[in-house]
C-alpha cells in the first residue's frame, strides 16, 4: 500500500484503533513532526487529547542519517551496542551527541509546548505513533521513557514499517498497530505520494488545532 499523504494514513489508522475511541483513560504522543499528522487525525477520529514525546536520534559518525541510537527528554538514550562495538564507534562521540541533542530535546519541548508541564501517564493508555518507522530506536526510545511512567498500556501506532523494525518494538509496546510491514523496505517516503517536509510552525499548529 502507498498512502496518499499522511492525513490518509493517520485515518486508516484510526480505524484500526477505534476500540479507544472517547476513552477518558488514553492519550495520544505523537512524535514531531511528520508524526503530529497522523497524531491529528488519530486525535479528530478517536476524540482523544494529542501531545507529545520528543526525541532526537543518534546518527552513525559521517552517516546522520542512519540511526544507532536516540536520545529523549532528561538526557535517556539507547544506543545499538552491536552496532556500536561492531563499528568501534567511540564512546566520546557517543558522549558529545547524547550532550548536544539532549539540548535540542529540551528546546523543541519549549517550543512547541512552552512551559507546560509534561503530561502524567501513570495509569493511561498511550498511543505513540509517527509517520513510520526504519530503525526504529526513534519510537524505542519513546516507548521506554513512557513505560518509566507505569502506564496502564503502550500502543505503537504506524502506518508503515519493516518487520524486524516492528519486532524490535513488540518487545516494549503491550500491543503494535501498523499498516504495512513490507519485506523490501529503503524509506519511510517510499510508501508515500506525498512526503514533504513538515515545518515547526505547521507541527505546532496542528498540536494546537487537535486540543481546541
Amino acid at each position: 500500500m502507498v498512502f496518499k499523504d499522511r492525513h490518509e494514513a493517520g485515518k486508516l489508522l484510526a480505524k484500526e484503533l477505534k476500540k479507544y475511541k472517547n476513552n477518558k483513560h488514553a492519550i495520544i504522543l505523537a512524535i514531531p513532526r511528520g508524526g503530529l499528522e497522523i497524531g491529528y487525525e488519530l486525535a479528530k477520529e478517536l476524540s482523544l487529547p494529542l501531545d507529545i514525546l520528543i526525541t532526537k536520534k543518534i546518527g552513525y559518525p559521517g552517516n546522520p542519517e542512519y540511526a544507532i541510537g536516540s536520545v529523549g527528554h532528561g538526557d535517556e538514550y539507547i544506543m545499538n551496542e552491536e552496532e556500536v562495538l561492531r563499528s568501534n564507534i567511540p564512546e566520546s562521540y557517543i558522549k558529545s551527541e547524547v550532550k548536544r541533542l539532549s539540548k535540542e530535546v529540551e528546546e523543541r519541548y519549549e517550543r512547541y509546548r512552552g512551559r507546560k508541564n509534561l503530561p502524567v501517564l501513570k495509569d493511561k493508555i498511550v498511543i505513540v505513533t509517527d509517520d513510520g518507522i526504519a530503525t526504529g530506536y526513534t519510537m524505542m526510545l519513546s516507548l521506554q521513557i513512557i513505560k518509566k511512567q507505569e502506564p496502564k498500556k503502550i500502543i505503537a501506532a504506524i502506518p508503515v514499517g519493516p518487520p524486524e523494525g516492528i519486532d524490535n518494538l513488540n518487545q516494549v509496546a503491550d500491543e503494535v498497530v501498523c499498516l504495512e510491514k513490507p519485506a523490501i523496505f529503503f524509506a519511510i517516503s517510499q510508501f508515500y505520494e506525498q512526503f514533504n517536509q513538515v515545518t515547526d510552525e505547521e507541527a505546532i499548529t496542528y498540536l494546537k488545532e487537535a486540543n481546541k
